[in-house]
């Protein structure tokens, strides 16, 4: 398993912190909710925290259900109250961050995909006392905030590294979907492997919208006869763009960052070549762990730099190592 690295922490620091959790709990779909972890197992004797979890999710992405799992694992270890939002619009999500200021909540673990809509609610958390911690997207502006610690993966070598192994993969012309607008952590994918592969073009999809995505697809690939790989930037899109290669009866081949238990399976039987894993589960893990951590013993975690779940290649080499997780909902 092939891992680009920046400044970090070292990954064992991270295992070794994923490997205290007692269990992992199940989660549903809705875009609020709260989870409580204090029943069964070996559960933290601090006092009760209150924790809120504010992501930029979509309706339907299968990728937050396993970072939830990640945070209600630990919140379950960690005696944690674990509130659970998420909006795409920036505005709305700097809004659910105000809602848990007001709520007097112990601690917030936050995305910053929409880094100038949501920062200035992040400092407001922290100069009110609120310990952050920031996750899966905002690497390049998360120590203007004063947050605690980073947990995720650098975007841009995410990218970059992708360009390199497509380039080992022979692609001449990719096409890079991008289904969320505005969302910095998409575009420095992107960016990162026209870094490697300059042909590289994006192709901007509503994410939320799978037919219109699946035409959208399949009309570019008719149109563009060039394009021998497509990229798609979360699992499901990933999957759309199987179906649209077929509707287009182009040979494309399709390329994924991200995991799922459906993914895991398009990449054992070679309908998607490789798909990049940031390690979505560790990523809510640590960010909530992180909060307990300096609540109870006033630890950080990093050194003051990101801690880097990822990227890792999973790919037809090394699928068997991680499919069983993928299939429990963990990978």
């Amino acid at each position: 398993m092939v891992r680009w690295q920046k400044k970090a922490v070292a990954a064992g620091v991270a295992f070794a912190l994923a490997a205290a959790l007692a269990a992992c709990s199940s989660s549903g779909g809705k875009q609020s909710e709260q989870s409580t972890g204090g029943s069964g197992g070996n559960v933290a004797d601090t006092p009760r925290m209150k924790v809120a979890l504010i992501t930029h999710s979509g309706a339907g992405d299968t990728f937050w259900d396993i970072v939830r799992r990640g945070a209600e694992a630990a919140a379950k270890k960690d005696n944690i109250e674990l509130q659970y939002s998420a909006d795409p619009d920036g505005a709305a999500q700097a809004n659910l961050v105000q809602t848990a200021i007001d709520s007097k909540v112990d601690g917030i673990a936050v995305t910053l995909n929409k880094p100038d809509a949501v920062i200035p609610n992040v400092k407001k958390a922290i100069a009110a006392g609120i310990p952050v911690t920031i996750l899966n997207g905002g690497l390049d502006q998360w120590k203007t905030t004063g947050a605690l610690g980073y947990f995720g993966q650098d975007e841009r070598i995410a990218g970059q590294a992708t360009g390199e192994k497509l380039k080992q993969l022979g692609a001449k012309k990719v096409l890079c979907v991008i289904h969320e607008q505005g969302n910095v952590s998409l575009e420095a994918r992107c960016q990162g492997i026209k870094d490697k592969l300059p042909t590289t073009e994006n192709v901007n999809v509503n994410g939320t919208d799978q037919p219109g995505t699946q035409a959208t697809l399949t009309s570019k690939l008719q149109q563009d006869k060039a394009a021998d790989y497509v990229v798609a930037l979360n699992a499901g899109i990933a999957l759309t763009a199987v179906q649209a290669a077929k509707d287009a009866g182009s040979s494309a081949k399709i390329g994924s960052f991200d995991m799922s238990k459906e993914m895991a399976k398009a990449v054992a039987d070679g309908t998607v070549q490789f798909a990049v894993d940031q390690q979505p589960y560790l990523q809510g893990y640590l960010a909530v762990d992180a909060i307990w951590l300096y609540r109870t013993n006033g630890n950080t975690i990093g050194g003051g730099e990101a801690t880097l779940t990822g990227p890792a290649f999973i790919d037809k080499s090394n699928i068997a190592a991680v499919q069983k997780f993928a299939e429990a909902g963990t990978r």
